[in-house]
């Protein structure tokens, strides 16, 4: 039987007494004292998405760090990771197999597993509200620890890369009730000059995404460069078109000769507007109601060029309901060129934006062989506008 109920405060008290790597091992035990559950884990999406890792204190401090990893496609664990939804399943007989989804603000982070003696509809909801509690304790504990590091890496990862990844923000994913995003960077054999940006203030929504010129080490300064630049621009209250400056001379002062498209979003959270830089880069896509376009802008130069003038900024048509896709290059390298991005679009148009994301880049990747000669880097946002009354009713409904 199931002890005292116990909510989302405590398990973060308990957890903040905890070290960083024993928050699992604390949320397992919590579970353990108050459920009888048995072989409670945590499974974590590796960095490319394509797997989840079973991870605990203890597979960390194994000898090796060899700690089990399972195809996601077609899973459970996948489908509990799409639909958002606690799953259960029968176990060995005694008892019931629960997988619930470890997310926070959007961001899939991995799924909780248990076997469970007695399921009712009161249990099930407290492992919900634990599993949404762990979500809170790794945002927290992995800025502390590289245990969550560690498990998502499945391949190899270069200087370069590592230094990439750092540049990028800490989750992939990002919803409030103006909008969904999902972004991902697959990065190249080579090459690592793709970023991506997000950053959401109390009115505006800010994007980018750029692509460095250059292989290896070299291209991972230059997106350094970029992305700080842009950065700085930003957090100085800086206008769009007075941000892309910021950007420009970063690179023509210390760019070495090198240049870098890129686009710089700014959206109104109130519905009054978006607006967009484009240095150089390739055409966003839009799919509003069943069609895709190219979303046909001016062109600046690309940043690290000595311009004749400021970088313009460009008026971006977009409605609630639409969904807006950006990339690099290399999602279209010459090897890809057999992956129709408007057709993906148009037949992933009911999925979550972290699909869209995931079977862009898996198709971009079947396409390669496996092996990208340049980042593959997509961005996608779901604009859903100004919450209204209807949709928030529909929305406490879901709840």
């Amino acid at each position: 039987m199931a002890k005292d109920r116990i909510g989302l405060a405590e398990l973060l008290a308990a957890a903040e007494k905890a070290a960083p790597v024993a928050s699992l091992d604390m949320v397992a035990h919590n579970l353990r004292e108050r459920f009888g559950a048995q072989h409670v884990t945590f499974l974590l999406v590796d960095i490319v998405g394509r797997q989840v890792v079973r991870i605990s204190e203890e597979a960390a401090s194994q000898e090796g760090r060899h700690a089990d990893q399972i195809p996601l496609i077609g899973s459970t664990y996948d489908k509990v990771l799409r639909t958002q939804k606690l799953v259960r399943e029968p176990g060995d007989g005694h008892s019931q197999r629960v997988v619930a989804p470890v997310t926070n603000r959007g961001d899939t982070i991995g799924v909780l597993e248990l076997f469970l003696p007695q399921v009712t509809q009161g249990v099930l909801e407290q492992v919900e509200e634990a599993a949404h509690a762990l979500a809170y304790i790794i945002v927290t504990d992995r800025r502390f620890t590289d245990l969550y590091h560690w498990g998502q890496r499945t391949i190899p990862v270069s200087l370069a890369a590592e230094i990439q990844r750092q540049l990028l923000p800490s989750a992939p994913f990002c919803e409030a009730p103006e909008f969904a995003l999902a972004c991902a960077l697959i990065p190249a054999d080579s090459i690592a000059g793709d970023t991506y940006d997000y950053t959401l203030d109390h009115d505006t929504l800010h994007l980018s995404i750029t692509d460095a010129m250059g292989h290896d080490v070299e291209a991972s300064l230059m997106a350094t460069l970029l992305i700080n630049a842009s950065r700085g621009g930003r957090r100085a209250e800086e206008g769009l078109a007075d941000q892309a400056g910021w950007t420009n001379q970063a690179m023509l002062d210390h760019g070495r000769g090198t240049f870098a498209t890129g686009q710089l979003l700014r959206i109104a959270l109130d519905g009054s507007g978006a607006q967009l830089v484009n240095a150089g880069h390739p055409w966003p896509l839009r799919l509003r109601d069943g069609a895709v376009v190219e979303v046909r802008l001016a062109v600046d130069l690309p940043f690290g060029v000595h311009a004749p003038g400021p970088y313009r900024v460009q008026y971006l048509d977009l409605r609630p309901g639409d969904r807006l896709v950006l990339y690099t290059d290399g999602v279209q390298e010459r090897r890809a060129q057999s992956v129709d991005l408007p057709d993906v679009i148009r037949n992933t148009a009911g999925e979550h934006p972290r699909e869209v994301v995931r079977t862009l880049t898996q198709a971009v990747t079947d396409a390669c062989g496996g092996h990208l000669a340049d980042d593959a880097t997509v961005i996608c946002l779901d604009w859903h506008g100004p919450p209204t009354a209807d949709r928030q009713a529909h929305a406490d409904l879901e709840e």
